[in-house]
């Protein structure tokens, strides 16, 4: 004690002052923040949902949708193949999660089969020369393609990484920042957007899947035949919300899509001053796109949005410049939505909303107030022992380095930008009620030593010493369960998982170090010659 080690003194300096340096931006109003010199910290403890208010959304992703969708497209590069190979079939239909076709040729059937492994699908990690997709012989002429089922796991998997990541972007575009969204399970995506109280226009933005495709009107096929429902192949019917027709003969295949967008803006066009969407292409979506409507001119194109026509306009020249407007009777915030939807990219899947939660701000106000009057009462029966069984000097120190601590996981969280959620609250006010227990074995262990008969010195050396086995076994198990709780758990868990991870690297820091800091001092200056808790 009487030759305590110069980088203990500094360390514990400079971790209070980080405390204090971190801590304080969340007790000055906003206006003397923004004041503060540059180099000062200014961010406050990040609130979360439950705090704050806001809306809590669960979604799945639309797998079945994902395998149809990709078995569609595949089956429109089917049809390609075999018309290049002039090889005849019929019946080709997406039905029961696989593709299935005739070949009307029994002597082509081989022939079909190779074509279709040779072009189908994408490679199959793992599998030397395998693909992702099986394609077989059914029997009387037929071919059956369908997903390998490893395959389509590890795609549904990818689809609900990217939706995640498409999510993220959509709701920052918007300006609601720094949303919580986590994966739940094998394809539910869990979104807490704190501050956002509008859960409907929130949905609107993150569920729509926003899929942008530009495709040729088919004005070949007769009004009886579309009555009829014969649809030509390689042709699909799609509805209209521009109000122009119900519906639309829109060619299957896309000619330009949305993945091609370098940009788009929500402005008012020049003639009707009605609000639209300007839109730019890259380069490759330039090409396509002007030679399309090079090609095309006097045709209507289609522009789809998650399979509705929204715009159907002719081409009245070739339109080379890569950029462009869509037009479909927008008010200003929804030009404005739709323009955020194009920017952060179509979702690779549909979602559906599995549950929905609104917090209102009032709540979360209250529940901070509830916390903070909770933090109050435990600190002060926390003093009140402390002060009472070890006196006002060992007492005192403890309570010092209380405070030390509190000001350090404030801090730390304000500095890590780690929400503070209600849970977490409650793990706060749990370690700084037992931050003291690492004191109290350690000021025990000084008795003990004395009453043995031990000098002054040795006793206090012996309190810090033998108590740090039991302290650091003590600790370890609540690291070990906080990171349990914090791997398996989610939300309000993960929240209490991390609150009590930092008190405790926080707690043994200020209760060994801190106390013995302040301890060492006091014994070089006074000079005692016995201990006030003996």
């Amino acid at each position: 004690m009487m030759n305590l080690a110069r980088w203990k003194v500094v360390v514990v300096l400079l971790a209070t002052i980080f405390g204090i340096l971190f801590t304080l931006p969340n007790v000055l109003p906003a206006n003397v923040r923004d004041s503060l010199p540059a180099f000062m910290p200014k961010n406050t403890l990040k609130l979360g949902l439950d705090l704050q208010g806001g809306s809590d959304l669960l979604y799945s992703v639309d797998t079945v949708a994902l395998r149809n969708e990709r078995l569609t497209n595949m089956a429109e590069d089917v049809r390609t193949t075999f018309r290049d190979k002039q090889i005849a079939f019929t019946d080709l239909a997406v039905t029961n999660g696989e593709i299935g076709l005739r070949i009307t040729d029994p002597g082509q059937v081989t022939t079909a089969l190779n074509a279709l492994r040779q072009t189908i699908g994408a490679p199959l990690a793992g599998v030397p020369g395998g693909r992702d997709v099986n394609v077989s012989a059914a029997g009387d002429q037929r071919i059956r393609i369908a997903f390998v089922p490893e395959a389509f796991d590890a795609e549904s998997s990818k689809a609900v990484e990217q939706s995640i990541e498409i999510i993220r972007r959509r709701i920052d575009q918007m300006g609601t920042k720094e949303p919580d969204i986590s994966r739940r399970g094998k394809d539910r995506i869990d979104i807490q957007a704190a501050g956002e109280s509008d859960p409907n226009r929130l949905k609107n933005v993150i569920g729509q899947t926003a899929k942008l495709t530009f495709q040729m009107v088919d004005e070949t096929a007769s009004q009886e035949d579309l009555a009829a429902g014969r649809v030509p192949p390689g042709d699909e019917v799609l509805p209209a919300t521009d109000g122009s027709a119900p519906s639309y003969l829109v060619k299957k295949r896309s000619v330009v899509t949305g993945e091609m967008l370098t940009n788009a803006q929500s402005t008012f066009d020049s003639q009707t001053s009605q609000p639209v969407v300007s839109f730019r292409f890259n380069g490759l979506g330039a090409r396509r796109f002007g030679d399309v409507t090079r090609e095309n001119i006097g045709k209507r194109f289609a522009i789809v949005l998650d399979k509705k026509v929204i715009s159907a306009p002719v081409i009245e020249s070739a339109i080379t410049g890569g950029s462009g407007q869509i037009h479909g009777h927008f008010t200003t915030e929804s030009a404005n939505d739709l323009a955020v939807l194009l920017r952060a990219g179509a979702l690779p899947a549909p979602l559906k909303v599995e549950e929905q939660r609104t917090v209102g701000a009032e709540l979360g106000a209250d529940a901070v107030k509830a916390g903070a009057v909770s933090a109050i009462v435990g600190l002060a029966a926390t003093m009140i022992f402390m002060l009472a069984i070890y006196g006002g000097l060992f007492g005192g120190v403890s309570l010092i380095a209380l405070a030390v601590n509190a000001v350090m996981i404030v801090g730390l969280m304000s500095f890590t930008q780690a929400t503070l959620t209600l849970p977490g609250i409650a793990g706060l006010i749990l370690t700084l009620a037992v931050a003291v227990d690492a004191n109290v074995l350690i000021y025990e262990r000084m008795r003990d030593e004395l009453r043995a008969g031990r000098t002054l010195i040795a006793s206090m050396e012996a309190g810090f010493a033998r108590a740090m086995g039991t302290i650091f076994d003590a600790n370890m198990t609540h690291i070990f369960s906080a990171l349990i709780m914090f791997n398996i758990g989610s939300g309000p868990v993960k929240g209490f998982a991390w609150t009590l991870s930092i008190g405790v690297l926080t707690t043994v820091f200020s209760a060994v170090l801190v106390t013995q800091v302040l301890l060492a001092w006091w014994f070089r200056t006074a000079r005692p010659k016995t201990l006030p808790i003996a």
